[in-house]
């Protein structure tokens, strides 16, 4: 299976995801043809090449047409949560900007009551400051004496999307990172979803970079995503509210569930969006999986760190030997009636397989036997609902290899309707195929005909079609 891993072991944002990403090999025009298509505007995206402790990565920059050159989640990787902190930085590579600064100063006052900004940056050799106080709910700009407001709530974000002609899939991603980005930010500050407005310099870097990311994992063909556990960085961050600690309310919000750490990095390595697409596509966590790895890229953070500030995307066919949890535990004293709703909760919880085998114990008693095959993030989870819903009072586990054959699914038409047919493949050999029970039964209900008949009418087609070869 074609699979993305994570690895970031210095934390995550949104340019730095869509960085490693277009560093993988994806053609720069080919993606900027398809991030045209949400019609937006008011932006020009540049790439460039930059160094973090000697490894090479890609770095994304917007330029935004009416405020002039803006890096994306500024010189400290931050999106739109309440922060405020100095930092002066140059840039260890070369790109061009598409604007120029004459000799006159520029003033930007932008008011937000959620997030504060003083840092200096530096482009070709002049020295600018930028106060920022974000708001995701509020923004207000004045530029040489003129008032205006701009703000999009997760409602007018999804038209732009919905409104577009990227692709199905990447859509539905968008969508997913961005409502589970809202509704992180509704909870922190105690707001309804649908009043959660984001400023408008930070829609469009968030469009830019969760949309970007959403069209780039499409055109990777990415089937399934793992990641590391993530660096958050840690120590305190000033906002307009006092000291608060590090991740971020926000971030910390979107990382439930996902294993974290800090490892003497005092500055803030996770901003709101990196978390949102991370907690959104992964849910397997871990080292890095048994792989053959295709591609790597890299994508670099704005700050110099002792570490390499870069986030690095593995991306390769995960071997189909894998090893897997075997968990169980004799039961000889519940009701057997419990059983069907402990299995509908185990398997609604991630477990690959749960069976019940009938066993003598000891003295002659007749019990029954809980089997569930899972994988190792998912074990602890597992094992709370079997000591919860189940009589035991102990669990064996133990590691299994497992062997997954290829499979491909394909559809047959027979005369009674259509069937889905499941084939699976060994070293490139068809070693079994069977019609989908499902729709045998489906397809049998509405005919009337019986399901056995329409079962061999299913292989039956399925043999003609696998002779020929033509699925």
């Amino acid at each position: 299976m074609r699979t993305l891993y994570f690895d970031c072991f210095s934390g995550i944002s949104g340019d730095m995801t869509l960085g490693a990403l277009i560093d993988c090999g994806i053609n720069i025009e080919d993606f900027k043809k398809e991030l045209a298509k949400l019609n937006i505007g008011g932006y020009t995206l540049e790439f460039s090449r930059a160094a973090k402790n000697s490894i090479e990565g890609t770095d994304v920059d917007v330029i935004l047409h009416e405020h002039g050159h803006y890096e994306y989640e500024h010189a400290h990787d931050h999106d739109h949560h309440s922060h405020e902190h100095e930092a002066e930085h140059s840039h260890d590579h070369s790109h061009e900007h598409v604007h120029s600064h004459d000799n006159h100063s520029h003033d930007h006052g932008h008011s937000h009551t959620h997030e504060e900004h003083n840092h200096g940056h530096e482009h070709n050799g002049e020295f600018h400051t930028h106060e920022h106080a974000h708001d995701a709910y509020d923004h207000e700009h004045s530029h040489n004496g003129h008032t205006h407001s701009h703000n999009r709530n997760l409602g007018d974000i999804e038209k732009i999307i919905d409104d577009s002609t990227i692709s199905p899939r990447a859509k539905q991603i968008s969508k997913d990172i961005f409502k589970k980005l809202a509704v992180a930010e509704a909870k922190i500050h105690g707001k309804p979803v649908e009043e959660v407005h984001f400023h408008e310099v930070g829609a469009v870097d968030s469009i830019v970079d969760i949309v970007g990311c959403a069209i780039c994992i499409d055109m990777l063909d990415i089937e399934a995503f793992a990641a590391s556990p993530v660096n958050t960085g840690m120590g305190f961050v000033k906002s307009q509210h006092g000291i608060i600690p590090v991740p971020g309310p926000a971030a910390l919000e979107l990382l439930k569930g996902v294993p974290i750490y800090s490892r003497d990095i005092k500055t803030e390595l996770v901003t709101p969006t990196g978390a949102a697409i991370i907690s959104t596509l992964c849910t397997d966590f871990g080292p890095i999986p048994n792989m053959v790895v295709e591609k790597t890229g890299y994508g670099t953070g704005k700050k110099d760190l002792e570490i390499p500030n870069l986030l690095r995307v593995i991306i390769g066919d995960v071997k189909k030997n894998s090893n897997i949890v075997m968990m169980e535990c004799n039961i000889d004293d519940m009701n057997s009636e419990f059983y069907e709703y402990t299995m509908k909760k185990l398997f609604d919880a991630g477990a690959l397989d749960v069976f019940l085998t009938n066993i003598i114990m000891k003295k002659g008693r007749p019990a029954v036997k809980l089997s569930v095959i899972a994988k190792e993030e998912t074990v602890d989870k597992l094992s709370e609902i079997i000591f919860s819903e189940t009589s035991t009072i102990g669990l064996r586990k133990y590691s299994v290899e497992r062997e997954v054959l290829e499979r491909k699914i394909f559809k047959v038409d027979t005369k009674y309707g259509e069937i889905s047919i499941k084939a699976a493949y060994r070293k490139g050999v068809l070693s079994n195929f069977a019609p989908e029970y499902e729709d045998v039964k489906e397809t049998a209900l509405k005919s009337g005909i019986p399901v056995k008949e329409v079962y061999n009418e299913a292989v039956k087609e399925s043999l003609n079609i696998i002779e020929r070869n033509v699925f």
